[in-house]
């Protein structure tokens, strides 16, 4: 349960207080050049303390790979990404120690794992502060696609509570997306985006929003049926994402209330080959890609921890109120760009070894 991939094998470890958190990388091709900046530049776009908008707690994130390299190359070995924990501060969350915090996953833990056994600084192992390792394994799968394969995956903000980017879905540059604190690549709406989530922070409260993913260059013929389509490994990437409630591809939801002519993709010859002269399918088709770029878009929800009076029940059976401290992202959907992208690589990569 703490690993994910068939043919390269991300394995998760650590929790948001403990000494470090990290992953190991296993499958992955050798004789490939590790490129160290770019694994390091997508752990600092999801790394805590970066803007106005996030959590105030302060990690340099600087990455540790200590295990199957050889002469800056991979060796075919387990490759191990280890990130330390600087500024944990387990202290803050001892009043959580016996109560259950609304919408988190601290009843749910106990549970499945049994009571006392849940480490609750923080939320622990369930904590968003563990994707800092799936970003640096994922992160190295999506330069090796890029190179050995031409395939860029972009990432942005979409929508942040009800400011939503309204334009289709395109493949924006890096520098575009990050352009602005809120990773939206359209300047007007961003600044509207981060009004929202600063009136949110002074309301002590928080925002959801959804992230659009594009991947350009996936060839045709990706992906297996009947239970091993691209599209629910792409989407059972992203549910494993703290706080993600839904993942659509595509057209998504909006086409459940078309009719067929309005949303079948047809199809035309072009240099040769078969293309669609619409992508409402978002690249997939029977669970395997059909050469357009795939489509799709993560929702999440807003922020769990709240600084408003909320009521809730103690470990020993009591109604209590609580008024959650500690230093958490009145909107978690910025910092979560980085994730989206290095686990659709991790994904596409997956099927290409």
């Amino acid at each position: 349960m703490n690993t994910i991939g068939k043919n390269i094998r991300l394995t998760s470890y650590g929790e948001s207080h403990g000494e470090v958190v990290g992953a190991i990388l296993d499958g992955f091709p050798a004789g490939f050049v590790l490129d160290q900046d770019f694994i390091q530049s997508q752990l600092d776009r999801r790394k805590p303390g970066q803007s106005s908008i996030a959590t105030p707690r302060a990690e340099a994130d600087e990455v540790i790979i200590n295990s199957g390299l050889f002469n800056g190359k991979t060796t075919g070995a387990p490759i191990h990404f280890q990130l330390k924990n600087t500024n944990a501060k387990p202290k803050d969350y001892s009043h959580l120690k016996e109560v259950y915090r609304p919408s988190h996953a601290d009843y749910t833990y106990d549970a499945r794992y049994g009571e006392g056994n849940r480490d609750y600084r923080g939320g622990g192992r369930s904590s968003a502060r563990v994707t800092a390792g799936w970003v640096a394994a994922g992160a190295l799968v999506q330069d090796y696609i890029a190179k050995e394969n031409k395939i860029s995956i972009s990432a942005y903000v979409k929508q942040i509570g009800a400011v939503k980017l309204e334009t289709p879905a395109r493949f924006y540059a890096v520098e575009e997306v990050d352009a602005t604190i809120v990773r939206c690549p359209d300047k007007a709406i961003a600044t509207q985006m981060i009004a929202a989530i600063e009136q949110a922070q002074k309301d002590k409260d928080s925002l959801g929003g959804v992230i659009e993913c594009v991947i350009t260059g996936v060839p045709a013929g990706l992906g297996n049926p009947v239970f091993d389509k691209l599209n629910a490994a792409l989407g059972h990437a992203m549910l494993n994402i703290n706080a993600v409630k839904g993942f659509e591809l595509g057209g998504g939801f909006e086409m459940s209330s078309k009719r067929g002519s309005e949303v079948n993709d047809s199809f035309e010859m072009k240099e040769g080959k078969p293309f669609t002269k619409t992508n409402n399918s978002g690249g997939i088709q029977g669970g395997i890609s059909n050469g357009m770029d795939i489509v799709f878009r993560v929702a999440f929800k807003p922020t769990a921890t709240i600084g408003t009076l909320q009521s809730t029940v103690s470990t020993s059976g009591d109604e209590v109120s609580l008024e959650a401290t500690g230093r958490h992202d009145p909107c978690v959907v910025p910092r979560a760009v980085p994730i989206v992208e290095t686990l659709a690589a991790l994904v596409v990569g997956d099927y290409l070894v």
